[in-house]
């Protein structure tokens, strides 16, 4: 992030802007302040980009903030379904299938039958418009 995005974000929340940050989870957020709302995703190894997963960035979720997994597969699943029982998280989590490659009922049933405290979530746009839909 750039230097100056800091200083903006304490300007507006002093100013009693609600202020949300969603990263793709690679650049730390240390210096983003606590009131800021962070929606950080976790990249997947079906991704190919899990590698890229600053973990570190975890010490500094609050309860309002969101971490967010995209998954596209089983395995990707059961990856993410581990790392959450390994860092017991007190935050929102979110799980959202790869639009055409996991089926959402499938994603459904497995969050069931294992009860994890997740939130399903959907590419609406990619339901309502199409998968190549630009500017909705």
């Amino acid at each position: 992030m750039q230097d100056d995005v800091y200083p903006l974000m304490e300007a507006l929340l002093e100013k009693g802007y609600k202020v949300m940050l969603e990263t793709g989870g690679a650049i730390p957020i240390d210096r983003v302040p606590k009131k800021v709302i962070k929606i950080v995703d976790i990249k997947c190894p079906g991704s190919g980009e899990d590698k890229k997963n600053h973990l570190q960035n975890l010490e500094f979720l609050s309860e309002h903030d969101e971490l967010k997994f995209v998954l596209l597969d089983r395995a990707d699943y059961e990856w993410s379904r581990d790392l959450l029982k390994s860092i017991n998280p007190t935050n929102q989590i979110l799980f959202s299938p790869v639009y055409d490659k996991l089926d959402l009922k499938d994603l459904s049933q497995w969050i069931l039958e294992d009860k994890l405290p997740v939130r399903l979530q959907t590419q609406l746009h990619k339901v309502i418009w199409s998968k190549n839909a630009i500017g909705v």
